[in-house]
This record gives C-alpha cells, sequence and structure tokens, in this order.
C-alpha cells in the first residue's frame, strides 16, 4: 500500500451483512455493526477507518478520503501537506509523499524549487522572504525594496505581503 499515487475514494455507508461477517481493514476484527464502511475496496468499522494525521473518523466528516504514501487522509490534511493538487506549485510535478516540502500561502513546493524569482537562489528555512501575486522573492529582491525606506512609511494600497520566514 506504499505508493505516492493519489487514491481518492468514496466513502460508501452500507448496512451491515445478514449472514457473512466481514472484516474490518482497519482493526482486523469482524464487523457486526449496523453500518460499515466500504472504501478503497475494503470494509471498515465506522469507528476505524480514521484519517492518519488528525484522527478524525472519516465516515463522520465526508464521503471521500485520500490514500498516498500509506496514509489515509482527510480533504483538509491533503491540502495541507500536498497542497490542492498534490504537485508542485512552481515546476507542476508530482510531489511523492515522503519528500519534504517547502509552504508558502497555502501553496507548496519541492526544496529544489522553492527559490527566489529573481536571482533563483534556493531559499531554505530560516531565510526571510515575499511572497508577491503568487511569486517567491528573497529579502535582497523584493520588488519595491528600494522604495521602501526604514523613515518612509509605506502605502496604505501596497501589493507586498508581510515579511514571511521559512519555517
Amino acid at each position: 500500500m506504499v505508493n505516492s499515487r493519489v487514491e481518492t475514494s468514496a466513502v460508501a455507508v452500507t448496512g451491515g451483512s445478514g449472514g457473512a461477517v466481514r472484516s474490518c481493514a482497519g482493526c482486523g476484527g469482524g464487523i457486526s455493526d449496523r453500518f460499515l464502511l466500504f472504501s478503497m475496496d475494503r470494509y471498515w468499522h465506522t469507528r476505524c477507518l480514521k484519517c492518519s494525521c488528525c484522527q478524525a473518523q472519516l465516515g463522520e466528516i465526508g464521503s471521500t478520503c485520500f490514500s498516498k504514501g500509506g496514509m489515509i487522509l482527510c480533504r483538509n490534511d491533503y491540502i495541507r501537506l500536498f497542497g490542492h493538487s498534490g504537485a508542485c506549485n512552481a515546476c507542476g510535478q508530482s510531489i511523492p509523499a515522503s519528500e519534504m516540502v517547502m509552504r508558502a500561502q497555502g501553496n507548496v513546493y519541492h526544496l529544489k524549487c522553492f527559490t527566489c524569482a529573481t536571482c533563483r537562489n534556493r531559499l531554505v528555512p530560516g531565510d526571510r522572504f515575499h511572497y508577491v501575486n503568487g511569486t517567491i522573492f528573497c529579502e535582497h529582491d523584493r520588488p519595491g525594496g528600494a522604495l521602501l525606506s526604514s523613515h518612509l512609511t509605506p502605502l496604505q494600497n501596497n501589493t507586498l505581503l508581510p515579511d514571511q520566514k521559512v519555517c
């Protein structure tokens, strides 16, 4: 089950079978509950199909779940970990579940792709950066940086977001 492919699976709620007792993919126990879940081609107790990150019971919070890198995830945690598409916002390539990533404004990047748009230097944890209209700039290359001196008040409609620090 460990792979970097994303599977989106519907969580179907079905009634327990009258004669045959099905085994739960989560705990291995027999399912004699009135309702059981069918997801990713397996049966689950409603209490056993949980998000690997937040432990939310997936049958209770929606009708879809995501599977990537051996993890079963709710929609919110999938987006938090892998972005909306599971792809790097800079290059568009898939991001393997085991790979470390950089994040900015809800977007996810490969480490090698998290670079300044002007000088192409890679930003690392601890570096300050600016995110302007979806583009990443290092502290030195931020647009309008020369116009903002310490004794001037920035314009109210400034398009620059506050300084951000890579965590």
